[in-house]
């Protein structure tokens, strides 16, 4: 029997749901960090390891790995020659390797118009309108990510040593961060100085505690993420649009926070990323003569 498979990978953690042709999920697999940009090799370890992970979960055994048609969705895939390189080593009968951002998509509005903001670690931008898809964003920490928790973190941080040197007034949060580095701040710039993007958004929690309390520092870098998102949304949601879907372990912390205007085209996401993926496999491969359609 043929079957299908979706990949869910990004710097968290990669999850694969093993599929019957007609979209059935039989086994799913979880395994480690699957960021083609930041470890191509790791990722494929990894992509592996969930793909067998999932074929043990159905009962199936993994020799018809080869007979598989999959998509896989993503971090770091729409970045130079990643997705080629990496399908290129991936011993499937069949592959689309996709931005993770594309298989979101699909498994939040499914077939519908609309647009998504992802946002964990990074952020990303997509809309569909039609057989148009446009993306904004997803650049990286270092470069983007506007709104992401690893911006948030350092920004925090930033914060709190401006207050401590006194360039800005502190709060209590940036007391409470002070505290968390024994109020040293020579132990903040170790720790920036070291950290990767996830380290940084560690940090998140705390300055969504503090907002609920009214703090003034966590409100103000708060509402400079809620700025730079609906900034995003201005250019990249169609006004014609009325679906939106914040997505991401941070994605239901900002909808309360966004303005009235994008608040009334808030709807849950129709499924989840892996579901997406799923989706996606059964469009573009069910029958021999599917057309790719991913875009």
């Amino acid at each position: 029997m043929t079957y299908l498979l979706g990949i869910d990978g990004g710097g968290t953690g990669c999850r694969a749901a093993l599929a019957d042709l007609n979209g059935r999920i039989l086994g799913i697999g979880k395994s480690g960090s699957a960021n083609v940009m930041t470890d191509m090799d790791m990722a494929r370890g990894n992509i592996m390891d969930a793909t067998d992970a999932a074929f043990a979960s159905a009962g199936i055994d993994k020799s018809h790995v080869g007979s598989l048609s999959a998509v896989l969705g993503l971090a770091g895939a729409n970045v130079g020659d990643n997705a080629a390189n990496l399908k290129a080593s991936l011993p499937f009968k069949d592959a689309l390797v996709l931005s993770d951002g594309l298989i979101a998509l699909q498994g939040a509005i499914g077939n519908n118009d609309g647009t998504v903001v992802i946002l964990g670690t990074g952020s990303l931008f997509i809309a569909r309108e039609g057989d148009k898809v446009q993306f904004a964003g997803g650049w990286g920490f270092k470069v983007g990510d506007l709104g992401g928790g690893a911006r948030l973190g350092r920004h925090l941080l930033e914060e709190t040593l401006l207050a401590y040197d006194r360039f800005r007034p502190a709060s209590e949060l940036t007391q409470a961060v002070m505290q968390r580095y024994e109020n040293n701040p020579h132990n903040i710039v170790r720790f920036a100085h070291a950290a990767t993007p996830s380290d940084f958004g560690t940090l998140v929690p705390i300055i969504f505690d503090y907002a609920a309390v009214e703090d003034a520092v966590a409100l103000a870098i708060l509402q400079i993420a809620i700025d730079q998102i609906e900034q995003g949304l201005d250019t990249i949601m169609s006004a014609r649009q009325t679906r939106l879907s914040l997505l991401g372990g941070l994605g239901p912390l900002y909808e309360k926070r966004l303005s009235a205007r994008y608040q009334e085209k808030l709807q849950k996401p129709l499924n989840d990323a892996l579901a997406g993926a799923v989706q996606l496999a059964v469009l573009n491969f069910a029958s021999k003569s599917a057309e790719y359609i991913h875009v």
